[in-house]
């Protein structure tokens, strides 16, 4: 490689950076969607920064749900392994958790328009 090569590599690579920073930016998503069995039961507001909870009814008993800060997680529910306690906080809207022994879904969406079709 010589020096120019070097040179177009940087950046390329600088503008791949600066592009995935605008992405992961506008990320976050605006309200969580919980399901069950395909339903929606719960819609928290993610807007909210202060410490709430929620209980949902699941297929094996009652789900406990937290939000804070914008983000959403699964804090107690009953199930063989515990999964869906261990996925931790989830804020962006490319993430859900899914527990399938309480066939309960928490997605993250948004408010924005992705398209318009005429």
């Amino acid at each position: 490689m010589n020096k120019s090569d070097i040179i177009l590599s940087i950046a390329i690579f600088t503008i791949g950076l600066i592009i995935f920073g605008l992405f992961k930016i506008n990320d976050s998503g605006s309200y969580a969607v919980v399901y069950y069995e395909h339903n929606e039961v719960l819609r928290i507001d993610l807007k909210d920064k202060e410490k709430r909870t929620y209980t949902v009814k699941g297929y094996n008993g009652d789900i406990l749900i937290e939000t804070l800060d914008g983000k959403v997680r699964v804090v107690d529910e009953i199930s063989p392994k515990h999964l869906c306690s261990k996925q931790g906080y989830i804020s962006s809207k490319s993430d859900s958790i899914i527990c399938l022994p309480n066939k309960v879904i928490i997605e993250i969406l948004n408010d924005e328009v992705d398209t318009v079709v005429r």
